[in-house]
């Protein structure tokens, strides 16, 4: 939720999609997930969501700890958006 702040995302939008990843991990049959599992999980449906939503997310999750991680990560979505 902290990612969507202030963003043009309707919740209902932010609970389907962390049900649609509870269901995914509960048909996965697995007893045991890993965070980093989940992580990649809503990192895949942020990026879809809202870019500026992902890339808080992507902040955090991924541990940026300077100006130029923000930087690389960002480089990462242009080429995704040109390729």
């Amino acid at each position: 939720m902290v990612a969507v702040r202030k963003r043009p995302v309707e919740e209902d939008r932010v609970e389907r999609i962390v049900n649609g990843i509870q269901r995914r991990l509960e048909s996965s049959g697995e007893r045991d997930v890993s965070s980093k599992e989940i992580g990649e999980m809503v990192m895949e449906a942020l990026r879809g969501l809202d870019p500026v939503a992902y890339v808080r997310f992507a902040s955090v999750y991924k541990n940026f700890h300077e100006a130029k991680d923000f930087e690389s990560f960002v480089g990462t979505l242009d080429s995704a958006v040109e390729g």
